[in-house]
């Protein structure tokens, strides 16, 4: 089951020109960050994630569970384009639907990034 949109993720050349444009300027909380990530808060329960190594822009779709959502995908007429394949968080796969739209889906099944008072990620909170 699709829970919502997790992230829409921007490419920057510049991580920290990219926080201080997002968050100093923006005004966006920045949740959490790593060597080439950072997340924003967007709402309730989305993220602006900004990074510095893919120039594709993304969107990230919250499901239950991956390997079942793949399974639903497949019988809807969706292509899995990549994956399942593991991230630090849990489970992704890369998707297009039968209008050639590619988007990401994901779940939290290894749990949330765990951070310190400058939002860098020290760790993972088990789901």
């Amino acid at each position: 089951m699709w829970q919502g949109i997790d992230c829409i993720q921007l490419y920057v050349d510049d991580l920290e020109k990219g926080i201080a444009y997002y968050g100093d300027k923006m005004g966006l909380k920045l949740k959490w960050k790593k060597q080439t990530k950072a997340g924003f808060a967007l709402g309730k329960d989305s993220e602006l994630v900004i990074q510095t190594q893919d120039k594709e822009q993304e969107t990230d779709i919250l499901v239950d569970d991956v390997i079942d959502e793949v399974e639903n995908i497949k019988a809807a007429g969706g292509k899995i384009l990549y994956g399942p394949f593991d991230i630090d968080i849990g489970k992704a796969a890369v998707i297009e639907d039968p209008w050639k739209n590619v988007y990401v889906i994901l779940d939290l099944s290894k749990g949330t990034y765990t951070t310190d008072a400058e939002g860098n990620v020290t760790g993972l909170e088990k789901a």
